[in-house]
């Protein structure tokens, strides 16, 4: 049976340059610079099984997040919008009461 490949990732230029910012920026949050890594590697050409054992993270991970970067559906330019967490269904925290 032959392997599915991943769909081809393709970075315009301007999006390569805010992703490689992201990772190389000390301030960037972790979670925002692995997943920058993530679309770097498949833009590289790397499969899903590759970009996971050279960040060491879950295939699943990989996959989602190659396919959350192609799905996008906003403005191109919107890099950082792209990599943030989606919403989640149900009410929005609460601040905690303190017992005085």
């Amino acid at each position: 049976m032959p392997r599915l490949r991943p769909r081809p990732l393709h970075l315009a230029e301007a999006q390569r340059t805010q992703l490689t910012q992201l990772v190389n920026k000390h301030a960037t949050p972790q979670q925002i610079a692995l997943r920058a890594r993530i679309i770097l590697l498949a833009d590289a050409g790397l499969n899903h099984r590759q970009i996971a054992g050279e960040l060491k993270l879950s295939l699943d991970m990989a996959r989602t997040w190659r396919q959350r970067w192609l799905d996008w559906t906003g403005p191109d330019e919107a890099v950082l919008e792209r990599l943030q967490d989606t919403e989640r269904p149900g009410a929005p925290p609460q601040p905690l009461l303190q017992n005085s």
